[in-house]
């Protein structure tokens, strides 16, 4: 028979052999390049499995943190549209230790409880002149104030939403906790200093931002004295906190991260402070919650026991309930001296974190001394 052009050149049989064996190759072929593909980009959950025929990639460096928290609430900016509730249930989902492992310089916070104006503003910029990154500032002042700084200054949009205080109220420790809250959202901050307006900064800031963020190791500086004075049943029928728990000390702290974090978390002791207070004008609460609170959670040892904010409480130059306020003619290079050596106190340490040094700030200086202030800040402080 002759050749039929025509005819196919495999047997209907060979054909059908070949359409079903041909595919297989070609979907192998796929389905490697989908795993590969699939395990490329997904390194985080097999960064530590090798493939020869995937090029090995170079460690990656420390991711940047999440951005868990509104981002108005944050480290951008401080005023926000958050109700209390909503910035305190927000803060209390930040994290407790200090240090994570995203890569970031720690910052502290700079918490300022003012009433309005901030007349020692421009030695504070002085202080913190060239050391843009390491801190963070807060200021809460009363919600009828509309000064504001000029641009220009560090203080510039630092206001946080604020509420009315009164002195001696309970309206004072929810300030307190509005300031650490707002400053607990930005992931950098580490320790929470706590001032007022009429607060200095005794030494410069490389010397400041060391003992708390390098020499501290995580201690928090809360004075906590025991004392009977003030103290109410109603802590005991509430919250089983007795009369040997109970504490007293300086407003003025400066707490570590999660330090910090427990007081904006606590729905525990805080609702009887506040419950205490009712209808009362003067209960002091400033002197007692912090104080009371590291008791009752069994800080111990990571607790120094003492703030770093000086203020001078000598019977002979106090006025009545407050402290000596510091006029213009007495501010000297030997009152600075004086203050750093912790005169009187007895309370100052070399094995707390502070490095031996008493105090890192001081208070209550009047708006006159802004003047010899900042003449003596170069010499006896060490910037400007």
């Amino acid at each position: 028979m002759k050749n039929d052009r025509n005819k196919p050149l495999a047997s209907p049989h060979l054909r059908r052999i070949l359409l079903y064996v041909l595919p297989l190759p070609v979907a192998l072929l796929f389905f490697s390049l989908g795993f590969v593909l699939g395990m490329t980009t997904s390194s985080a959950r097999f960064e530590n499995i090798y493939f020869p025929f995937v090029t090995p990639s170079s460690p990656s460096a420390k991711p940047s943190p999440p951005t868990p928290f509104p981002p108005s609430g944050g480290a951008s900016a401080a005023m926000h549209n958050m109700s209390d509730e909503e910035l305190f249930r927000w803060a209390s989902m930040a994290p407790r230790v200090d240090g994570t492992p995203y890569h970031r310089v720690p910052k502290v916070a700079f918490m300022f409880l003012v009433r309005g104006d901030m007349p020692l503003r421009p030695l504070w910029e002085k202080f913190f002149a060239g050391h843009h990154g390491l801190y963070s500032i807060y200021v809460h002042a009363n919600p009828s104030y509309t000064g504001s700084p000029p641009r220009d200054s560090v203080f510039y949009g630092r206001m946080i939403p604020s509420q009315r205080t009164t002195w001696g109220g309970v309206s004072l420790v929810e300030a307190e906790r509005r300031l650490m809250a707002n400053a607990l959202l930005d992931l950098g901050n580490e320790r929470f200093a706590l001032l007022s307006e009429s607060c200095i900064p005794l030494y410069n800031f490389p010397t400041v931002y060391s003992v708390l963020i390098t020499g501290s190791g995580g201690t928090s500086f809360v004075e906590s004295v025991a004392t009977s004075a003030r103290y109410r049943p109603l802590f005991a029928l509430r919250n089983n906190v007795t009369a040997a728990q109970w504490r007293k000390g300086s407003q003025w702290f400066e707490a570590g991260r999660a330090l910090a974090t427990a007081a904006v978390a606590d729905g525990t002791y805080f609702p009887t402070f506040r419950e205490n207070c009712a209808g009362e004008r003067f209960c002091v609460v400033d002197e007692h919650y912090m104080a009371t609170l590291v008791s009752v959670l069994g800080w111990g040892r990571r607790n120094a026991n003492r703030t770093l904010t000086f203020a001078d409480w000598d019977p002979r130059r106090r006025t009545g309930s407050h402290p000596r306020t510091h006029r213009a003619e007495e501010v000297t290079e030997e009152l600075i001296g004086r203050i750093r050596g912790g005169p009187g106190r007895g309370n100052c340490t070399y094995d707390d974190g502070a490095n031996g040094v008493c105090f890192l700030f001081a208070r209550k200086f009047a708006p006159d001394t802004l003047g010899p202030l900042l003449r003596l800040a170069p010499k006896a402080m060490g910037f400007g």
